[in-house]
């Protein structure tokens, strides 16, 4: 057997990671602590080594998998190559960003945009960077059952953005540490990384809770701009969310978001809805991702919501990239009662939303059963800041979007029983009907 020697020494804090026995692992580092480098190349030696035999024609598939395909290639898609340049035989492919060995073991990056990509794939192995960037349904719903067929390994690594689906991955129900897993925890002030005159110039330019998540690992650390954190906090306080049931004398609505362009990468996402009185109940959720329209269109029979009365955003208009049919005219034909789309184009629309909805919070009622991740979404959703001149620069685009902006088209369509005279009319988003 050759010896290959790839040029990557471990910093010794990383160093039980490589060494680890445990299935799952999860590592909470600093920024630029190096923790990519480290598992990427925890992946190539895995890749080289493992035991081919008795596969069955299925040669070994690793992943490395970021928030977003533009990151993966950005992130790790040169250091996959860099070190697994010296060794022979290698099959690299620019267009699908993949390198594969001469034992036929391949790994591939994906993007967890489009995390219903990896439906239907195994993995011996895969390493998850940034969970808390990613929808929390990635990992349970299809890039866990990847790891089925040969009982495969998962790392995760990331820094913290409070107490999110990252900070319980390895936890039981109860709070407890979970068995089974590796746990490596490295902190600026501790790992030496970076020198103390670069932390101290780092301090200076963050808030508080930045540097903790950041540097010091923090979950419990704010998430800087969080839109409805507060928000949700209060409902969980005031015994907003639990068992909600439906008035059956009165209508539900489904507020829909189509996501982005349409496209089948995109994440389509519905609230179910009902005003009673001075109360706004949130009975369900939905969110699916690369799907066809008939999808969700089955979902809403499936769960008796033919009689809804949706409302679309304004991209309803637009026709799908499928059948080059307007979304409006798609659900009008499968017999859905649908609102014209709401115009909410325009600067400032999605500030409107966040406003229209923080204005409303106070009324909701949460059905905790069918809407925790879009609870979780909201949570999440924040602001992306200039840091430089402390200025706010609207809402971070991201997996938790689509649910936020639904359900702020809600809002900017809500309007107080008894003030109008017709109680099922859309309003355009200057007009909202909030008290």
């Amino acid at each position: 057997m050759a010896q290959v020697v790839i040029p990557y020494t471990p910093r010794p804090q990383f160093e039980p990671y490589h060494d680890r026995t445990e299935r799952f692992a999860k590592i909470v580092a600093h920024r630029r602590f190096g923790k990519t480098v480290g598992c990427i190349n925890d992946m190539i030696r895995a890749a080289l080594t493992i035991d081919c035999s008795g596969r069955a024609g299925r040669p070994p598939r690793f992943a490395y998998i970021a928030p977003t395909y533009t990151q993966a290639k950005d992130v790790a898609w040169s250091y996959l190559k860099y070190f697994s340049s010296p060794i022979p035989g290698i099959d690299t492919s620019e267009s699908e960003l993949r390198v594969e060995y001469p034992n036929g073991a391949r790994i591939r990056l994906y993007g967890a945009d489009n995390y219903d990509r990896l439906r239907g794939l195994y993995h011996d192995g895969v390493t998850i960077d940034e969970p808390a960037q990613m929808d929390p349904r990635a990992w349970p719903e299809v890039i866990r059952p990847t790891l089925s067929d040969y009982a495969g390994w998962g790392t995760f690594i990331g820094t913290p953005a409070g107490r999110d689906w990252f900070y319980k991955i390895d936890r039981n129900e109860d709070g407890s540490p979970a068995d089974g897993w590796f746990r490596l925890t490295l902190k600026a002030s501790e790992t030496g990384i970076i020198k103390p005159g670069e932390l101290e110039s780092l301090r200076a330019g963050l808030t508080g809770d930045q540097y903790e998540r950041e540097f010091e690992c923090s979950f419990d650390a704010a998430i800087v701009g969080a839109y409805y954190a507060e928000m949700m906090a209060q409902a969980k306080r005031g015994g907003r969310i639990g068992r909600i049931a439906a008035d059956p004398l009165l209508p539900l609505r489904a507020f829909h978001d189509i996501g982005g362009s349409g496209g089948l990468a995109d994440a389509y996402t519905i609230w179910i809805v009902q005003w009673v009185d001075q109360e706004i109940r949130v009975l369900d959720y939905y969110e699916s991702v690369g799907q066809v329209l008939a999808y969700h269109v089955n979902w809403m029979r499936d769960r008796g919501y033919e009689k809804a009365i949706n409302y679309l955003p304004h991209d309803g208009v637009q026709a799908d990239k499928i059948q080059g049919k307007k979304y409006e005219d798609h659900w009008r034909e499968a017999g859905f009662q649908v609102e014209p789309s709401v115009k909410n184009q325009g600067k400032g629309a999605a500030m409107i939303r966040v406003e229209a909805l923080r204005r409303l919070g106070n009324r909701i009622w949460w059905n905790e059963a069918t809407t925790e991740p879009g609870r979780n979404a909201l949570i999440h959703y924040h602001e992306k800041r200039d840091e430089e001149r402390n200025v706010g620069l609207g809402p971070v685009h991201d997996w938790s979007s689509h649910a936020s902006d639904a359900l702020g088209m809600m809002a900017c369509c809500y309007e107080e029983p008894g003030r109008a005279a017709n109680f099922n009319r859309v309003l355009n988003y200057p007009r909202m009907g909030v008290a």
